[in-house]
């Protein structure tokens, strides 16, 4: 008798790769340009991250495997992805201070403290 190893898919696994999750995926129709659309486009690209169970590394939930780890390759190719998405959806000028980035988690927070900011008229 042949011992076999059985492995199974976790499609809810936040380091599953679908098919379709590819870097040249649009997932919004929004482009980012700034201040004034920041909200709208964060709130649509939250939603498509949820959607491909991807939110997790925006959110620092989905931490980056220690050097070593066997899921360091896999954590860090998704990252790329999630990389790709977000540069696929700014303007050209977001899109230049953002090409060198390495982090996912690190380019939205920095576009969030750069452009989620309250209009003080808009609050009166």
């Amino acid at each position: 008798m042949s011992s076999k190893s059985v492995t199974t898919i976790d499609f809810n696994d936040t380091l599953y790769l679908h098919p379709s999750d590819t870097p040249g995926v649009n997932l919004v129709n929004e482009q980012l340009i700034g201040n004034e659309n920041y909200g709208v486009w964060s709130r649509s690209m939250l939603i498509a991250l949820r959607a491909k169970n991807k939110i997790g590394f925006i959110d620092d939930y989905c931490k980056k495997p220690v050097v070593g780890s066997p899921f360091l390759d896999q954590w860090e190719r998704y990252n790329a992805i999630v990389l790709s998405w977000i540069m696929n959806t700014v303007s050209k000028e977001l899109f230049s201070g953002i090409v060198y980035a390495t982090n996912a988690q690190h380019v939205w927070k920095d576009l969030k403290e750069r452009f989620d900011k309250v209009n003080g008229s808009r609050i009166f």
